[in-house]
């Protein structure tokens, strides 16, 4: 029996495919290289033994073949493949090569590759050096992913390319710090938020800050089958284009991923307005400085956004400060949820309890009736900060005016690691279970009464509702008296003995 290709073995090629890069270029640019190379060379060798199926079946009849291959998820021309690169390895243009590949690729994929290779450039000297050194490294990332063989038949299940694709992400955004943060949500907490926002089948799922899909992909495996509409946007080109392939890694092709700026240009609408989404998740980025400066036109220097320059009517309920973004993109979400719709976003704590304009648009929420549950989570979750961030959870059309909040940030609720901490699985089934039932919990959640919030002020700081103080035990006065009587008896002591050897030595 042929030996088939493991998950293990895929992550140990990709991992060692980036020495060729470490080094000289920083990860969070070359990780694009080694995860397009990855993208290529599974669509290369999925169509090469489809191909050799085809002919089998057909016994060579050519023109049944080809009928047979337009049919394939992607038309893959033969300089498009990942042995034609192989074989021109070593010629002095080969980054020109490549680019002219994947450039053909997008063309002959209109539907699905479109703009997917357009961020990412092998013939690049600014990013790659010049063309010897440029050449070395793409001729020993080619020979490296020769090793790996990606065909169906020795793959197997088709999720352990995608899961590939994720353990590669992960590590890149470990690695990147605080950049890593931009791409990827930890796998844990993307599970989370994916539990709390219960997707049905048919729903439509979308992300506004998408990154690179893990949240979206995880959301998605919550429904057999994936029976679900996915959508996202997300600003920038690179990790636009590590989105799309993360969606077909994971056999998705229907997703619709849109590239550009969520907020001051949205691009999923119906008739020119939001479209509207039973699922909304995100983990925008932390307080987004400059987050309006889409709206600003020519006249940047003067520029103060106001409600009136969004044609959405987004920021009616107030216009988030100009160096902090993080109600705009819960407006967005708010204004982007279906009358049945729910919606979990990650937020750094400040949006709890700032006063200013981010008070009144949390008042405005608060008395719509749209806040449904407040969850603190514990530090250092998150790639390049250390500070812990909230679950904000969002419901329309509720049946209660109560908000839950809950503390899962203490002792006990997470699993500490040496630069990171985890959820585990246990820490995720009690923060979903005490959502579920919506109760009270000593030390851990509270159910607190749309009074209370509004005696608050509209302050959702989660210690004003969750009291997680621990009182000590009672102190034993007798105890301690006896203590310091010892104490005393024993410096009455060694003062003796001091005063004694002092005298011997004559002072």
């Amino acid at each position: 029996m042929d030996k088939k290709t493991t998950q293990e073995e895929i992550n140990r090629t990709l991992w060692e495919a980036c020495d060729t890069f470490r080094g000289k270029i920083d990860s969070s640019i070359y990780k694009d290289y080694v995860l397009v190379m990855l993208f290529l060379k599974y669509l290369s060798d999925t169509y090469k033994e489809h191909l050799e199926e085809y002919m089998e079946k057909f016994k060579g009849n050519e023109v049944m073949v080809k009928r047979a291959m337009s049919r394939e998820r992607f038309i893959i021309d033969e300089k498009c493949t990942f042995d034609y690169l192989y074989t021109k390895r070593n010629d002095s243009n080969i980054g020109e090569i490549i680019n002219k590949a994947l450039a053909k690729l997008e063309e002959d994929n209109p539907g699905k590759l479109r703009d997917v290779f357009m961020s990412i450039d092998f013939n690049s000297e600014a990013v790659l050096g010049k063309t010897k050194d440029r050449n070395a490294m793409l001729r020993t990332l080619i020979e490296d992913f020769a090793k790996l063989d990606l065909r169906p038949s020795k793959v197997g299940d088709d999720d352990i390319i995608g899961n590939s694709y994720q353990y590669m992400i992960e590590r890149f955004a470990s690695d990147a710090g605080k950049k890593g943060g931009e791409f990827f949500t930890p796998s844990m907490v993307s599970e989370l938020l994916a539990r709390l926002v219960k997707p049905k089948e048919n729903d439509r799922i979308y992300d506004p800050a998408c990154g690179s899909g893990s949240l979206l992909i995880r959301v998605a495996n919550q429904v057999p089958g994936r029976k679900v509409a996915i959508y996202g946007q997300e600003r920038n080109g690179q990790t636009h284009s590590l989105c799309m392939m993360n969606m077909f890694l994971h056999g998705i092709d229907d997703a619709k991923i849109e590239w550009g700026d969520t907020l001051s240009n949205p691009l999923h609408l119906d008739d020119g307005k939001l479209m509207k989404f039973q699922v909304v998740v995100a983990n925008p980025p932390f307080s987004l400085d400059k987050w309006a400066m889409g709206f600003a036109g020519d006249n940047d220097d003067k520029f103060k956004m106001e409600a009136s320059l969004d044609p959405y009517g987004r920021f009616n309920w107030g216009v988030p400060p100009k160096s902090r973004g993080d109600y705009a993109f819960v407006l967005h979400m708010l204004h982007s949820l279906a009358e049945d719709g729910r919606m979990a976003v990650i937020l750094p704590h400040g949006v709890l309890f700032r006063g200013a304009s981010e008070g009144k648009i949390r008042k405005k929420i608060i008395e719509n009736n749209l806040l449904d549950a407040v969850i603190g989570l514990p530090e250092a979750l998150f790639y390049g900060t250390g500070i812990p961030a909230c679950i904000m959870v969002f419901k329309k059309n509720r049946n209660r005016t109560d908000i839950l909040f809950i503390d899962a940030s203490g002792e006990g609720n997470y699993e500490k690691g040496k630069k990171q901490n985890k959820l585990r699985e246990q820490d995720i089934e009690k923060i979903v279970e005490t959502y579920e039932n919506y109760e009270t919990v000593d030390k851990y959640s509270y159910v607190a009464s749309i009074e209370e919030v509004k005696e608050n002020d509209y302050n959702l700081n989660i210690p004003r509702y969750v009291d997680t103080f621990e009182e000590e035990d009672p102190v034993n006065m007798d105890e301690v008296a006896e203590n310091i009587k010892n104490i005393k008896a024993e410096i009455n002591k060694v003062e003796e003995q001091m005063a004694k050897y002092l005298k011997e030595l004559g002072f």
